[in-house]
């Protein structure tokens, strides 16, 4: 099969369905009325509650989403073969994550910037909205816990990706002060601040930097200053990092997918890799884990969590919204394909795909997860672009953590919210304050990373992934009351509703046997209570349907 011709179906099918599909359930489905007022002008404050260009807005809620993990998932997933983890991506993107982005970002906007957790109580009940903030609150845990291993990692694995990551950040924060302060668009400044940093790419090609060690090792202590960076980043105004960085990242995304798609073609290779490869020496079966392996790249609950959490704050006209939240789960899933691609045709032979995905064990570290991606994308840039390998693979570092970096800082700002919401909930006055919810949402990963049996990516990643999509089968619950409620159409969210509650309750059941056995009490408590809470909730929801259903009979 030739890569290029399978990248340009994927393509093509994405923009149909931006073209057709979402149109649609904007107007029959989640009735997008222009004369809504959103929170950002109803609640603005010029720190969380600010109106946004929606291009700039797009490049913020696009980059938040677009983490490591559409590029790790697909990247391990493809041990199973090419087709499945290919048919997943695109066809999940398009029914399932598509559709739950959309529908979590509108249905905030439509209720003062409520998060999807916060708007449970309302939709199914007090009980229900408890429990769903908690769920949130161990998933976001467990994400910034995952994506500062991930930054750190990265940090240590590729040195010369540390200047020009940095460098974004201070260029960032110039940036945000003088848009701020002068009213002056942003979108030229951010593509100077593009080729400033592509500059600083080149230098630290050859200028790697290596962090002095102050606690265990490189990555210990890098994880130690990225979780101080990331409690600074969640307590500053949006428009002074968050957004310019953002809409820089987004700018990059575009050009760094562009190159290789670009290269990808030119270089036309064959997808090496085995289309099915079922059987993996030590490794988990396909069905249901490659649909929790990858996550971001077709579907995840994270998104919701940013689509409701931040980006529904700064939505200036409700009409914005398909683009932002349909349209940016279509980008995800271009730079999940690309990892897909990366990981079979970026190898130069069968043998060599082999020999990097010989068993589960092989295939699954952090090392060979991203660096199947990072080669394999250097591959294109070589020998489509002619660009310099070393160049080549310090920039799609760079754009890597670039955008794990986003998500850290992201996910850390929502915890600040789900926080503050759990104190309102229980009367703790004292989780209300920004910088004491800011500190717990930073610093408690910390136990995650470091406890138990020390540092472990491999601990991590698992209970992520399942409870990742959990939440988003449980968004798409409260999506689908909602519609229920308003007597709506509700079979474009029930649908992929039931199919994720299946595979994630699945693969959480047979995770939790493999805790079980490994002696791993933490993870086996945390799946349990998981598990309850979830079971709980969709209890709650078909209580509420069945007393709609036996009142409207009645009527």
């Amino acid at each position: 099969m030739n890569a290029a011709l399978l990248a340009v179906f994927s393509l093509f099918c994405f923009f149909l369905s931006y073209l057709f599909y979402s149109r649609f359930l904007a107007k029959k489905i989640y009735e997008i009325d222009s004369d809504i007022v959103t929170p950002a002008h109803e609640f603005k404050d010029g720190i969380d509650y600010v109106p946004t260009n929606k291009f700039v807005l797009f490049g913020h809620h696009f980059t938040s989403v677009a983490g490591a993990a559409p590029i790790v998932g697909p990247a391990i997933a493809v041990i199973w073969g090419w087709l499945p983890a290919v048919l997943w991506v695109v066809f999940g993107t398009i029914f399932i994550g598509a559709v739950h982005d959309f529908g979590c970002l509108v249905l905030s906007a439509k209720n003062k910037g409520h998060s999807i957790g916060d708007l449970t109580g309302n939709i199914i009940g007090k009980r229900a909205r408890a429990l769903f903030l908690t769920i949130i609150f161990f998933l976001t845990w467990i994400v910034i816990a995952v994506f500062a291993y991930v930054i750190a990692t990265l940090f240590s694995q590729f040195p010369t990706a540390v200047l020009p990551v940095n460098i974004q950040i201070i260029i960032a924060v110039a940036i945000g002060l003088v848009i701020y302060r002068t009213k002056y668009g942003i979108l030229i400044p951010s593509i100077i601040a593009l080729f400033v940093l592509y500059g600083f790419t080149y230098i630290g090609t050859y200028t790697p930097v290596h962090l002095p060690v102050f606690i265990g090792g490189q990555t210990e202590s890098w994880i130690v200053l990225l979780l101080v960076y990331a409690f600074i980043a969640s307590v500053l105004p949006v428009w002074l990092l968050l957004q310019p960085r953002d809409f820089i990242n987004s700018h990059q995304l575009f050009v760094g997918l562009g190159i290789m798609y670009l290269g990808l073609f030119i270089v036309h290779p064959p997808m090496v890799a085995p289309a099915l490869n079922l059987e993996v020496e030590g490794g988990l079966p396909w069905f249901p884990f490659l649909f929790i392996t990858i996550a971001c790249g077709a579907i995840s609950g994270f998104h919701g969590l940013v689509g409701s959490g931040t980006t529904s704050k700064q939505l200036n006209n409700i009409k914005d919204a398909r683009m932002i939240g349909f349209g940016s789960m279509l980008g995800e899933g271009s730079l999940g394909l690309m990892s897909v691609i990366a990981s079979t045709a970026g190898f130069a032979t069968l043998a060599a795909w082999k020999s990097h995905y010989s068993s589960w064990s092989a295939a699954g570290s952090m090392d060979a997860k991203i660096g199947a991606f990072v080669n394999g994308g250097a591959y294109f840039l070589k020998e489509g672009l002619m660009l310099p390998d070393g160049f080549g693979t310090t920039l799609i570092a760079v754009i890597v953590i670039s955008f794990a970096a986003t998500t850290l800082d992201t996910s850390t700002r929502i915890q600040r919210y789900i926080t503050s919401e759990l104190g309102e909930i229980y009367n703790i006055k004292i989780l209300t304050n920004r910088f004491v919810a800011a500190a717990i949402a930073a610093f408690t990963p910390l136990i995650l990373i470091f406890g138990g049996e020390g540092l472990s990516w491999k601990r991590l990643w698992p209970i992520f992934g399942a409870t990742n999509q959990m939440l988003a089968g449980l968004s798409l619950l409260v999506l689908t009351v909602y519609l229920y409620r308003k007597g709506r159409n509700v079979l474009f969210t029930l649908i992929p509703l039931i199919f994720l509650i299946f595979m994630t309750s699945t693969a959480m059941v047979l995770s939790l046997k493999e805790f079980i056995k490994s002696g791993n009490w933490g993870l086996t408590i945390l799946s349990l209570l998981l598990l309850s809470f979830s079971a709980w909730i969709i209890l709650e929801a078909i209580t509420v349907v069945r007393n709609l259903k036996n009142s409207r009979a009645d009527d």
